[in-house]
């Protein structure tokens, strides 16, 4: 979850005032209050999925004029982007903001020119990496470690933006020399997946190549009743694509033994378990970044842990907290149940207006029988 003040959470479950933002900033920047021109939010609102390759999208309605020239700051061509906050204004006036995120400007329209409202699209700043395909192909040596790669790759792309893991990124080698042929956000995905990795960037623009967060650890209670945050709720079972096992191998050359390595379901009490009723079902993963069996065997445990949670979800909305992220763990409260479960935020929007609830969705990462 992002920082914010125990103030500010405990605002959230009462009475308070919602306050948003936007800034057109020049592309590059980061942090938390870079420098630039603010614009009117009228409405809309920020999606976030776990799941997609752009982490976080925007809708924004503004009142801002429609840009004159080529080089106005509402251009889609690329020097600006839109940084947005949401916040609180508490009783003593003094307002406390949450970042939402940078994100680059798709697409400009206004449904009734020349002084209608002005809608504007954005994705965050994966949107780059993925369209700035690599022009020919670029061989990586053997001893070429993740930091310098990954370094490389994204300040081609963003060269102000900083880069940051959470594991020896810089004395991590390839072992094996690799190729890129084109497609810079594979490369990466790929080199993210094999060391166990998920990528992002972050609130305040810096790209991250680190774990998820813990999901055994609510960071936040979706409650019911007096005091709580939660406006509606239903739920789903489904076993469709639900796999209870991991099998990572690595592709090596030539005449070379594969590494090889796996994870499985083995808690008696999931309703995926590798023993149990519901069968063995495995997923497949291989890459040429796996050199060794304990590469495979930590890749395998770190896609099992963020897979694992179906077939049981829940689609809830409630009071919008805009310092939740994506693979954030909730602790999710039932009229019908003493105790709260513990679930995965996989998707969720958080809205730009003050009277929007926040639609979620969320995945279970074990239920016993």
């Amino acid at each position: 979850m992002r920082p914010v003040s125990a103030r500010f959470l405990d605002t959230l479950t009462g009475s308070h005032t919602m306050v948003a933002r936007a800034r057109l900033v020049a592309k590059g920047q980061t942090g938390t209050n870079p420098t630039g021109v603010e614009i009117p939010v009228v409405d809309g609102d920020v999606e976030y999925d776990a799941t997609a390759e752009v982490r976080a999208s925007l809708e924004l309605i503004t009142s801002a004029p429609w840009p004159s020239t080529s080089t106005d700051l509402l251009t889609p061509y690329g020097a600006h982007e839109l940084f947005v906050e949401r916040g609180l204004i508490y009783g003593d006036r003094v307002r406390e903001w949450v970042s939402l995120g940078y994100f680059r400007i798709e697409t400009v329209d206004q449904d009734e020119a020349p002084n209608g409202l002005i809608r504007i699209s954005g994705r965050d700043r994966m949107a780059g990496i993925i369209e700035s395909r690599v022009l020919g192909p670029r061989q990586f040596a053997a001893s070429t470690t993740v930091a310098a790669a990954v370094t490389t790759l994204v300040g081609e792309v963003y060269p102000t933006v900083p880069v940051n893991f959470d594991f020896a990124a810089g004395s991590s080698s390839f072992g094996s020399s690799h190729i890129i042929e084109r497609e810079r956000y594979a490369f990466l995905l790929d080199l993210a997946q094999s060391r166990g990795k998920v990528m992002f960037f972050d609130y305040d623009g810096v790209f991250r190549m680190e774990s998820a967060p813990d999901p055994t650890v609510p960071v936040w209670t979706v409650k019911h009743g007096r005091g709580g945050v939660l406006v509606r709720m239903s739920r789903s079972l489904t076993r469709m694509g639900v796999r209870n096992a991991v099998v990572a191998v690595g592709e090596q050359a030539g005449d070379a033994v594969p590494s090889i390595g796996s994870a499985y379901d083995l808690d008696p009490t999931s309703p995926t378990y590798w023993f149990g009723p519901f069968g063995q079902e495995p997923e497949f993963y291989s890459s040429s970044f796996l050199t060794t069996d304990a590469q495979c065997v930590a890749a395998a445990q770190a896609m099992l842990d963020r897979g694992r949670g179906a077939p049981y979800a829940v689609s809830f909305t409630a009071i919008p907290n805009p310092a939740l992220e994506p693979l954030d763990a909730v602790a999710v409260s039932y009229s019908d149940r003493e105790q709260p479960e513990v679930h995965v935020l996989d998707k969720f929007r958080i809205p730009l207006s003050a009277n929007a609830p926040m639609p979620a969705t969320t995945r279970v990462q074990t239920r016993s029988s």
